[in-house]
């Protein structure tokens, strides 16, 4: 009963914060005014979607990552991935995620006034469209990409197939690719369920990757290699020491 409780309290949150916080993206996007006020709108929805949710989010590795533009790569098992990461990835960032989020009314205009990048799955050309965009604005600004290869959520909580188009952004721009590791957010949100759980999520931040090492041919080997460091990353193991 007290689960039940929480869930409706999470959703009610849901259906009246996003559409408020969304609907002031837009007015300022209409209005034509550049704020910060988009990225704190997206850390600040992520955080109170997770406080009222009863999920906390602890981060290793992060504080060891150098400064500069990045790509980050993770896998996905949960809508709570996006809040989590939304939440705690430092400066300013734009997801790559499907084209149909823009449909979702209010939220999906906000979405791409924020900058985040919308992809078409059914349109190559759209697709590739779509990621050299999220490269002019890694240029233009040195703010962060994160994507999802996998393309959507695990069933199963086992990495999927990887998608190409991360890879060939980094090695098209020069960026090197920071593998994420998430794991716990399938316990507070499965694919498939609408329940939600309290609970603890972990994102392990892995060392850079750098493209540099790797010719334009040379991108199933780097997928490769970001599959193998994600796999360890994700493992279920013991708290790390290791900076916050």
């Amino acid at each position: 009963m007290i689960l039940l409780l929480r869930n409706v309290w999470v959703y009610l949150n849901m259906l009246t914060v996003t559409p408020v916080l969304s609907g002031l993206v837009v007015v300022f996007a209409l209005l034509r005014i550049r704020t910060r006020y988009y990225g704190w709108a997206a850390r600040g929805w992520a955080q109170w979607m997770l406080f009222v949710s009863g999920v906390r989010v602890r981060v290793e590795g992060m504080a060891d990552l150098p400064p500069g533009p990045h790509i980050f790569v993770s896998n996905h098992q949960s809508w709570y991935d996006v809040f989590a990461l939304a939440a705690r990835i430092p400066g300013q960032y734009r997801f790559v995620a499907k084209k149909e989020l823009t449909r979702i009314p209010i939220f999906g205009q906000a979405w791409q006034a924020a900058g985040h990048i919308c992809v078409d799955r059914g349109d190559r050309e759209s697709a590739v469209r779509s990621l050299e965009a999220a490269g002019r604005l890694i240029r233009s600004d040195g703010s962060a990409v994160v994507i999802f290869p996998e393309g959507t959520r695990s069933a199963t909580g086992e990495l999927q197939k990887f998608k190409k188009g991360a890879f060939m952004l980094a090695l098209h721009i020069g960026v090197d690719i920071v593998p994420l590791g998430i794991h716990g957010s399938r316990a507070v949100q499965a694919k498939g369920t609408w329940m939600i759980r309290p609970g603890t999520i972990t994102v392990r931040v892995g060392r850079p990757i750098p493209t540099a090492e790797y010719h334009p041919e040379g991108r199933e080997q780097l997928m490769a290699r970001t599959r193998e460091e994600i796999t360890r990353l994700m493992a279920p193991r013991e708290p790390s020491p290791v900076g916050t």
